[in-house]
């Protein structure tokens, strides 16, 4: 994917960052086993050399962090502004190396995580564990990433409330496809070939493992669900994502 105004490649999505709700009052995501190994401090150097795909390096990673950023907040400053209301974007997106340096509701967020934190009103990040994702994978994850916890921040703006993690989780998933494809379709984002494709392998391999209760703190949802959420939300748009 491709931002506009922007000359940053976005490679294939083939991973998602998985969350899970910490403390009543963060949604942070949790390592599964498909994911990418956390290297070691010299990840986060400027310039350090590329990574498996042979492009990748921290000066990269960083401009698409701010390019994601910025793309969803215009996405939702604009879908608030049709309705009438002011969008007031997410305060602040953190990076963090270790565990607990940073807190969500006086508890310290661990390593190999992506969060946002509804008691501060930002997202967080380990950044060796994303860079390292990030080279592995390629960078159009970080669309999902940004998107899907955004939504997040965008339903306690909403003041929803469910009674399962899974409901969030899956509303989230629908709320990062309708952002993506309405970029798409608005042309802030242009698609390349095999995105889509890439997509659906990355929402297959962080579904719950087979057998995990739905009503289970901290479900996600099948595989199925996820991926019919994730493009329900990017064919429809919202209207797939029951906000009302």
């Amino acid at each position: 994917m491709r931002p506009r105004r922007r000359t940053d490649r976005f490679w294939p999505l083939l991973a998602l960052i998985v969350t899970l709700v910490v403390a009543g009052a963060c949604f942070a995501g949790g390592p599964g086993e498909d994911d990418p190994p956390v290297p070691d401090d010299r990840a986060t150097s400027a310039g350090d050399s590329a990574g498996a795909d042979g492009t990748m390096t921290v000066d990269e990673f960083q401009r698409d962090i701010e390019g994601a950023v910025r793309v969803a907040e215009e996405y939702w400053t604009g879908r608030f502004e049709a309705s009438g209301e002011r969008f007031r974007p997410i305060r602040r997106v953190i990076a963090y190396q270790r565990d607990g340096e940073v807190d969500c509701a006086g508890q310290g967020l661990p390593r190999n995580n992506a969060v946002y934190c509804a008691a501060g009103d930002f997202i967080a990040y380990d950044v060796n564990w994303a860079v390292a994702a990030f080279r592995q994978i390629g960078d159009a994850f970080l669309f999902y990433l940004l998107g899907h916890e955004y939504a997040h921040g965008v339903q306690v703006r909403l003041g929803i409330r469910y009674s399962f993690t899974i409901q969030q989780e899956l509303q989230a998933d629908c709320m990062a496809g309708a952002y993506l494809g309405d970029s798409v379709r608005s042309r802030a984002l242009t698609i390349e070939d095999g995105d889509l494709d890439e997509l659906g392998a990355g929402l297959r391999a962080v579904a719950d493992d087979p057998g995990q209760p739905w009503f289970a703190e901290g479900a996600h949802g099948t595989a199925r669900q996820r991926t019919d959420a994730f493009f329900a939300g990017y064919r429809r748009s919202l209207d797939a994502c029951d906000l009302s």
